[in-house]
């Protein structure tokens, strides 16, 4: 049974040192429906104007789908299964007018009214969990990298340094079907931390150091330090950042 909490949440964009965002991230709470919020990240790739259009179409689909769900009567889990499908499908038939093929990863968490959290990703942004400071699970990425590290060929941290990082092994907007990998937390409450990413931050942090910054500030201040830092870092270098904080908190 979960135990009473209060919800916070904090987002963060910035275009990092990139000419232009191809980032997007939306979170909403439902229309009708109290406790029932949905966040979704995605990173565009493919141009100036088809990054940017992929992840736009993602953000579209997902408030479209958000509004009609009924958490009484319809799966969280194929709600968001859905969205992936119908991103995939949208990006795909907007491909003939972007400068180059568009693609878009996503993370995205829904939280139901029952104090579960469902989640699906694709590509390599991330969802982290964090209870009481410790990380319970996060996302593992559809990347040429994730596979090598899997094998025990890479360590986690030479991973974040190699060249071929930035390749993926499924995305949506490709001629491929994507990948959907999803993931239940029943039931979230008091001291319970999500965290949804795109690369530009995750790239620059141990999940000691997130741990840290996300029990220390509030979700807000969590977000402005995380890519204050990853700018930083980044040393003129830096990728598009996006990130949302979702805090779980006692009652007020």
């Amino acid at each position: 049974m979960a135990t009473a909490h209060r919800i916070t949440a904090g987002t963060g964009l910035h275009k990092g040192d990139r000419d232009y965002q191809q980032d997007q991230l939306g979170i909403w709470t439902h229309p009708s429906v109290k406790q029932c919020l949905l966040a979704v990240v995605a990173d565009g790739m493919g141009g100036r104007s088809g990054g940017r259009k992929a992840s736009d179409q993602v953000l579209m689909t997902a408030k479209q789908l958000f509004d009609r769900f009924s958490p009484a009567s319809d799966s969280p889990s194929d709600l968001l299964l859905r969205l992936v499908q119908e991103a995939h499908m949208v990006i795909r038939l907007t491909a003939a007018s972007a400068e180059q093929e568009p693609h878009s990863t996503l993370a995205a968490f829904l939280l139901t009214p029952d104090s579960v959290c469902h989640w699906v990703h694709a590509g390599d942004s991330r969802i982290y969990h964090f209870r009481n400071g410790k990380l319970v699970h996060r996302t593992s990425d559809h990347s040429y990298i994730q596979t090598l590290v899997d094998r025990g060929a890479l360590t986690e941290e030479q991973a974040k340094n190699h060249p071929q990082s930035n390749v993926l092994m499924g995305c949506l907007g490709t001629e491929a079907a994507p990948p959907a990998t999803t993931h239940t937390i029943s039931p979230v409450g008091v001291g319970d931390v999500l965290m949804a990413c795109s690369d530009g931050i995750w790239h620059y942090f141990s999940d000691a150091e997130l741990s840290h910054i996300l029990t220390q500030y509030s979700a807000k201040e969590a977000c402005e330090r995380l890519i204050e830092v990853a700018r930083s870092r980044a040393n003129g270098f830096g990728d598009n950042l996006s990130v949302i904080v979702v805090r779980f908190d006692p009652p007020a």
